[in-house]
């Protein structure tokens, strides 16, 4: 059996239009256009496009992988017909600026849409969001020549793009970069090096594909004060036609997961490159690519967890095993279907409330983004990129951990036949292992949580979480229906506030304390402020009802039910955190180096 995929619109639409305003995004300059009607209409076509057209696409890139053929990248079955797809439906240039050929969409409807796209298939979706990215990143950073250039071929998907930083000897360490950039005068350069674990590096999607290159000139300073970022084309214009740059993709890496992206080593041999930005200060337009992509792949462990419990909840339904330790339920059948057992039970709902949290906690940031860019206020602005920035680190991290968790939760559900590949959910724990590595391993995202986010501006962005919390945590403290749900947030939170005061402390003292603290630190945020929402969610559940829900009536009764499971089974994880966390560095660090 097969999993099937169907986008959850509904939730889509309650947390974006219920939950918060996701109407005030029409109100900001430019979005004029985008009206919840127009959101639905793009939510329901990415819904059907991911169900019908990727979904079945899924398992044949899983089956096939990708090959390397005379030089150049072959994609599955199937992947150029739906990248067509994407470029005649506009999706490429849905959230890009209209002087580009785009619609110019909020960015939170572009992340709304690209749930329904990971979940039906992370691999195929890889090449749609590196181009997005490095869209983003030129855009943001690039000379109007090369925009002119570049970006209009990104928007229709004539091209494609990459980001080039890894090398054999420079991961997280990017100031070990070693391809070097010389210039050749005329406003080029001569790029020369390799770089591995390249995403989408080489494809058959696209008739081009420009690499955003991080490169060292001869006379920059040591360390990443002296990287730069290049825009390299693997095909280079030149009288009206593309030739070849010296870009060549020399092998590609045989991967555990979404075998169906190619992952490259890219050489560049020469290869004409264009600088973005300013010389020597290529890690801040590379962040902008970075951070975006930080977010994108905690919606990645949000989606795929989400296919997960697809799989998974339509498995218990059917699956006949046993009877129900209560008596039988269906006696008319040789067993009950597994979904009437405690712990299978369990593990649906673990994955539900996950998921449902998640998506709440990434529509929240994706909708402060667009205010960061596009509110005319500044103050506004400024609250908005500060909480972003706080809590961009902990959607990465703590949605990926979760969401590789809950795809194995998904597998147990499934039990033997989980671990074979006709089911469908032993590739979605592959693929979904990757997320907690690339763009950040997950323990980096913890030290930049504590190390950078948490002391920012004496504190500044803390309190953009903070108060939002405490004030929403006050005003329902008086509201007895709402207890149970705030009651648990409000012991949580503390422990929050109490972790953060140690921490400062203490990493002032001992860095390693924040180092060895870092990790429980960020998933205790994580815990915290899908509380905070969940209770929020159970508010709005309440008041739907108390109205009158009519049709709807059984969703707000499940998000009700979901939200106490969430606080009273999930929550308590906080506690254990916290209890690991403030043990300090020592059972860590004191440990014997000659004893590993």
């Amino acid at each position: 059996m097969p999993p099937t995929y169907k986008a959850p619109l509904r939730d889509l639409r309650f947390v974006y239009y219920e939950l918060f305003d996701g109407a005030d995004l029409a109100r900001l300059p430019g979005f004029e256009d985008a009206t919840p009607d127009t959101a639905e209409a793009v939510l329901e076509e990415m819904g059907k496009i991911a169900s019908e057209v990727l979904h079945p696409l899924n398992a044949v890139g899983d089956e096939q992988g990708c090959r390397l053929e005379n030089g150049t990248v072959k994609t599955p079955d199937g992947f150029r017909d739906a990248w067509r797809l994407l470029r005649e439906g506009g999706w490429m240039g849905l959230t890009a600026r209209p002087e580009y050929g785009g619609q110019g969409m909020p960015y939170a409807l572009g992340v709304a849409a690209s749930e329904p796209m990971i979940s039906a298939n992370l691999a195929f979706s890889m090449y749609v969001f590196l181009t997005h990215g490095a869209y983003d990143a030129l855009d943001h950073h690039a000379s109007d020549e090369l925009k002119r250039m570049v970006l209009p071929r990104l928007v229709d998907g004539s091209w494609a793009g990459t980001m080039c930083l890894t090398e054999p000897q420079s991961g997280t360490d990017l100031g070990l970069v070693r391809t070097r950039a010389v210039d050749a005068g005329d406003g080029v350069y001569r790029l020369t090096g390799s770089k591995i674990f390249i995403s989408a590096g080489d494809h058959d999607l696209a008739e081009n594909i420009v690499h955003l290159v991080l490169a060292r000139m001869p006379d920059a300073p040591a360390g990443i004060k002296g990287i730069s970022m290049f825009l390299v084309p693997k095909l280079r214009p030149e009288g009206g036609r593309l030739v070849p740059n010296g870009v060549s993709c020399s092998a590609l890496e045989h991967k555990m997961g979404i075998k169906g992206s190619s992952t490259c080593v890219i050489d560049f041999d020469g290869s004409t490159g264009y600088l973005v930005g300013e010389a020597n200060k290529g890690m801040r337009a590379m962040f902008t690519f970075m951070n975006a992509a930080r977010l994108h792949v905690g919606v990645q462990g949000l989606a795929l967890s989400e296919a997960a419990y697809q799989a998974a909840a339509a498995f218990a339904r059917e699956r006949l095993q046993g009877r129900a330790l209560t008596g039988a339920k269906q006696p008319d059948k040789e067993a009950d279907p597994i979904l009437v057992h405690p712990d299978v039970r369990r593990m649906l709902l673990s994955i539900r409330a996950f998921n449902e949290g998640a998506r709440a906690l990434t529509a929240w940031i994706a909708m402060e983004i667009d205010h960061a860019q596009s509110n005319p206020d500044p103050e506004r602005r400024r609250e908005a990129d500060d909480l972003a920035s706080l809590l961009t680190p902990v959607v990465k991290a703590f949605q990926t951990d979760l969401g590789f968790e809950m795809a194995n939760l998904a597998l147990q559900v499934h039990g033997g036949y989980g671990y074979v590949r006709e089911y469908g959910v032993e590739q979605i724990v592959r693929d979904a292992r990757i997320t907690q590595i690339y763009e950040g391993t997950n323990g980096i995202q913890a030290l930049d949580l504590v190390g950078r986010k948490l002391p920012a501006h004496m504190g500044r962005y803390l309190r953009r979480f903070f108060h939002p919390v405490q004030r929403f945590l006050e005003e329902e403290a008086a509201d007895p229906a709402m207890q149970e749900y705030v009651a648990p947030v409000a012991k949580a939170f503390e422990r929050l506030q109490r972790a953060t005061a140690w921490l400062a402390q203490e990493s002032l003292k001992n860095p390693d304390q924040a180092g060895a603290a870092a990790t429980d630190y960020l998933h205790l945020f994580g815990y915290v402020a899908l509380g905070y929402l969940w209770a929020r969610m159970a508010k709005v559940a309440r008041e739907k009802l108390a109205a009158g829900a009519g049709a709807d009536a059984g969703f707000y009764r499940a998000k009700l039910a979901t939200a106490r499971f969430y606080v009273q089974r999930m929550l308590p994880e906080s506690g254990a955190r916290f209890a690991t966390l403030m043990a300090g560095s020592a059972p860590v660090m004191e440990f014997p180096d000659e004893a590993f």
